[in-house]
C-alpha cells in the first residue's frame, strides 16, 4: 500500500517534540528569573492533562472554537494558583504560555524528515495553531512543504474533517496520505477518514517513569500500516534510507 502514498502528515506534540522535558525546562528557566518554585515535571504533566478534555469540549460544542494557544493559556491560568505561583506579571505568564512554541524535537526527527522529504510531501497535521507550528518549525529548523493545522478545519483531531481537509489541501485522495503519529487515537481517526497510518513509538513522551503509555504490542492490535521505533526506522521501512 505504501506505493500509493504521496504525502506524509505528522502529529507534532509527543511524536516530533519532547514536550515533557521541554516544558519542565521552561519552568526551571522561569524559576531562575522570578524565584517562583514548583515541581516543574509534574507541572508539565498537569498542563498536558487538561489538553484532551478541552479539545473534546470544543469538538462536542461545549466550548466555542479556539486556537491551541488560547486553550493552553486557559489551562495555565487554572494551574498557576493551584501551584501557588502568584506574583507573575502578564508578560511572564504570556512568555511561559508560549513555551509550547519552543519545544525541542526528539533526536531522530531532523534526520528522519530529511530522509523522507525528497520522496514525499511532508507537513505537520497538528492540533497546534498555525502560528505555533511555524514557530516550532523555525525553532527546530524543520523544512515543511506546507503547514497543516486543525485550525484550518476548525475542529480537533480525531474528527474526520481534520484529515479530509488535509488531503484536500494537498490535492490528494485520503488513501494517498499517510498519518504518522505516536498516538493510537490519532491514527484510528486518520484510518477512519481513509488515510494510511504509521505508528511511531515514543516511550518517554510522559517521562521515564511512564514508559507504559506507549506500548508497541498494544498498538499492533489496531493493524496500522507501519510500526516504527522512530522516524529513521520509518524511512528505512519505506525504502528511502
Amino acid at each position: 500500500m505504501a506505493d500509493s502514498v504521496k504525502a506524509l502528515t505528522f502529529d507534532v506534540f509527543g511524536t516530533l517534540v519532547d514536550w515533557y522535558t521541554s516544558i519542565a525546562h521552561e519552568g526551571q528557566q522561569l524559576e531562575a528569573r522570578t524565584q517562583v518554585t514548583a515541581d516543574w515535571h509534574q507541572f508539565a504533566l498537569d498542563w498536558r492533562a487538561g489538553y484532551g478534555p478541552a479539545l473534546q469540549q470544543v469538538n462536542q460544542g461545549e466550548l466555542p472554537w479556539q486556537p491551541m494557544d488560547d486553550i493552553h493559556r486557559r489551562l495555565l491560568d487554572g494551574l498557576l494558583p493551584r501551584y501557588g505561583l502568584r506574583g507573575l506579571t502578564e508578560g511572564e505568564i504570556h512568555h511561559f504560555n508560549l513555551a509550547w512554541h519552543r519545544l525541542q524535537a526528539w533526536p531522530d526527527v531532523q534526520e528522519g524528515l530529511t530522509l523522507l522529504r525528497p520522496h514525499y510531501r511532508i507537513a505537520p497535521l497538528s492540533n497546534g495553531n498555525v502560528s505555533l507550528l511555524i514557530d516550532l518549525a523555525r525553532f527546530n529548523d524543520w523544512r515543511w512543504d506546507c503547514i497543516l493545522s486543525c485550525e484550518l478545519a476548525r475542529e480537533y483531531k480525531p474528527r474526520p474533517a481534520v484529515y479530509q481537509t488535509a488531503a484536500r489541501l494537498l490535492g490528494l485522495e485520503p488513501r494517498q496520505v499517510m498519518m504518522v503519529a505516536a498516538h493510537e487515537q490519532d491514527l484510528v481517526g486518520a484510518r477512519r477518514a481513509g488515510l494510511q497510518t504509521a505508528y511511531v513509538s515514543r516511550p518517554e513522551e510522559y517521562g521515564p517513569s511512564m514508559v507504559h503509555r506507549h506500548d508497541m504490542d498494544a498498538a499492533r492490535t489496531h493493524a496500522f500500516d507501519f510500526y516504527a521505533r522512530d522516524l529513521v526506522d520509518l524511512a528505512q521501512q519505506m525504502g528511502v534510507a
